[in-house]
């Protein structure tokens, strides 16, 4: 309780005066604190408007933050009738609304020695010019509840963080990231010119990769062994995805469970999920909106 509501709740009792001595307050503040009860009575009236429309965005998924709740509800609202960031992190801050967060860290890349020296062409410059033009790629495990697991690979497009291409299989064999190469070519239309970032993982520095980037006209490049942060953004991606998909679970029930909601969150990601590095789009209507021509996606 604030002290000018002390007042305000015992004045009928006591005199305001003393009252406000009591407290350490003036009375001009305490009747300036009063005559401004009806603006206070409406914005906690909005407020609480605030909160039921943040909720619903909320409760559709989980792990969005102030950012991108923000953004969600000011997609398609006229400029006057927009929300601040700032006013939506401090409502759900008030209202104990916040996204997940995951309480464990765990690692998910183990580097491999390289078959073949292949540089580093992106130096953590994981920008782009436009689609098609960089990509990065990882593996990454899906566990399951019976000790085995499928396995994720990647390949995501620097320029709009879309993912293009991409592979479940219940092993790690090169077929898997041959299999995700060739996903996000069928994509594109093509991956001819493009450069493919990998870490040092086998199946990245073996022939058969090698072969199937250069018969893709792809251009392959690594970061150094053993430093996850040369291919830090899909390292991310990966954390995110079992971060939002699995939250505090250890594992999938199954593997046809994992499918589905693998798949879904992956689907939603590029059509729906507002990144940050998209202006709080998503990466199809990202690319979209700042490109003219794209190839129709397969």
């Amino acid at each position: 309780m604030s002290r000018f509501q002390f007042v305000a709740d015992n004045c009928a009792t006591y005199p305001v005066k003393r009252l406000c001595e009591l407290v350490e307050v003036t009375r001009s503040s305490f009747y300036a604190w009063q005559a401004a009860a009806p603006a206070r009575a409406k914005k906690a009236a909005e407020d609480a408007e605030l909160v039921t429309r943040i909720r619903k965005v909320h409760d559709d998924d989980t792990t969005v933050g102030a950012p991108r709740v923000t953004a969600e509800l000011n997609d398609g609202v006229p400029e006057a009738e927009r929300v601040n960031h700032k006013r939506v992190a401090r409502v759900m801050r008030a209202a104990g609304i916040a996204s997940y967060v995951k309480k464990r860290r765990v690692r998910t890349t183990v580097p491999e020695p390289a078959d073949q020296k292949v540089p580093d062409l992106l130096g953590r410059d994981f920008t782009a010019e436009a689609p098609n033009l960089r990509y990065v790629g990882d593996i990454t495990y899906l566990p399951l509840a019976d000790g085995t697991n499928l396995y994720l690979a990647t390949v995501i497009d620097c320029y709009s963080r879309r993912l293009t291409g991409w592979a479940v299989a219940d092993h790690m064999r090169t077929s898997l990231v041959q299999d995700a190469l060739a996903d996000a070519a069928a994509t594109r239309g093509g991956l001819a010119g493009a450069v493919f970032h990998s870490d040092h993982g086998s199946v990245y520095t073996s022939k058969d990769f090698a072969m199937t980037c250069k018969d893709l006209g792809v251009t392959q490049s690594m970061g150094a062994v053993g430093t996850s942060a040369d291919n830090a953004m899909a390292e991310s991606f990966n954390a995110t995805m079992k971060r939002e998909v699995l939250q505090d679970a250890k594992c999938w029930s199954d593997e046809l469970t994992c499918r589905r909601q693998v798949f879904r969150w992956l689907t939603r990601y590029n059509t729906k999920r507002r990144h940050s590095w998209c202006r709080y789009k998503a990466p199809n209507d990202y690319e979209a909106a700042h490109t003219t021509t794209l190839p129709d996606a397969a």
